[in-house]
């Protein structure tokens, strides 16, 4: 069974940070890309970063210079390190797998809310 498992959201004021945490189970992991996506209220699911099997990042604009992801496949985790917060962050994160040919793991969330 395929499980992957966010953690680290919560509550943070704007400027400050997080580090979300996605760990994998059941599933190699090293040979797949993984990236994080969120969806606000009354928005649609948005991709906010991907990492490849061999470490090429990719960012949204909005997240360029503010978020980093990373992997350790060790670990079989995927983390995103969160600085300068602000409250249009503010989201469910959720956590991705891609093997290919369109097939695809989510994990189910973790919420970041960027409030004063």
């Amino acid at each position: 069974q395929v499980q992957l498992a966010e953690s680290g959201g919560g509550l943070v004021q704007p400027g400050g940070s997080l580090r979300l945490s996605c760990a994998a189970s059941g599933t190699v992991f090293s040979i797949y890309a993984m990236g994080w996506y969120r969806q606000a209220p009354g928005k649609q699911r948005e991709l906010v970063a991907t990492i490849s099997n061999s470490r090429t990042t990719n960012y949204a604009d909005s997240v360029k210079g503010r978020f980093t992801i990373s992997r350790d496949n060790a670990k079989k985790t995927v983390y995103l390190q969160m600085n300068s917060l602000k409250p249009d962050d503010t989201a469910v994160y959720y956590c991705k797998q891609s093997r290919g040919g369109g097939y695809d793991y989510w994990g189910q969330g973790t919420q970041v809310t960027v409030s004063s």
